[in-house]
């Protein structure tokens, strides 16, 4: 049986990909690794993803590799470099970006794609994932982060859901929610507009299921 590490920046973020798990593979193992200083630390820091930082990764990596994980699921959108060192050193082993299969299936849309994200560092480097021919209309959802981690769920998806309306209006054809920790609200958003929106979750799992046959 398979075994997939999922590392994780926030705690809110281990939740809904293990109930993605449990919808669309519930037979594979599943490891979860928290760090969630990981994101604290890069809000506070002027370093951003520094050396320091990249090392983090490199141990978190090593550590799954160590425990036998047949793939890497790392679930924090805002480390996209420190991420992509960790696969060139563990390859042929699947490592993953959160949002690497939904910007795939998001780009297959063929128009501009709005893109939400609660923790604004995610906004200055996931845009950056997404082919050059294809916009990215950007939406910060301010306080939903904040809401959830004092367990306001219903405020979290509500502020992510008023970022919809605007983004449409910008000409988008699908929304992306960015961060693992947002997929909670896709039923809010579905709510106020007829356009797809994608979550992080379930792109996530299909592909490892499909990158793991």
């Amino acid at each position: 049986m398979k075994r997939i590490a999922l590392i994780h920046a926030l705690a809110h973020s281990m939740q809904p990909i293990n109930d993605a798990f449990e919808r669309l593979w519930p037979e594979v193992r599943r490891m979860n690794l928290l760090d969630d200083s990981l994101s604290s630390d890069l809000a506070r820091s002027a370093a951003g993803l520094d050396a320091a930082m990249h090392g983090r990764f490199q141990q978190l990596g090593q550590y799954a590799v160590d425990c036998g994980a047949d793939a890497i699921l790392f679930t924090c959108s805002a480390f996209g470099p420190c991420i992509e060192a960790v696969a060139r050193r563990h390859a042929p082993i699947p490592v993953a970006k959160p949002n690497e299969a939904m910007v795939a299936e998001a780009i297959a849309f063929g128009g501009r794609i709005g893109l939400i994200a609660s923790f604004e560092a995610t906004l200055r480097s996931m845009p950056a994932e997404f082919p050059g021919h294809i916009p990215v209309e950007c939406a910060l959802a301010a306080g939903a982060l904040e809401a959830l981690t004092q367990g306001d769920a219903a405020r979290h998806d509500r502020l992510i859901a008023d970022q919809v309306a605007d983004l449409e209006a910008r000409g988008c054809v699908a929304i992306a929610l960015a961060q693992f920790s947002m997929a909670r609200a896709r039923r809010a958003c579905e709510s106020v507009t007829r356009i797809p929106i994608l979550t992080t979750v379930d792109s996530a799992v299909r592909d490892l299921r499909l990158r793991l046959r």
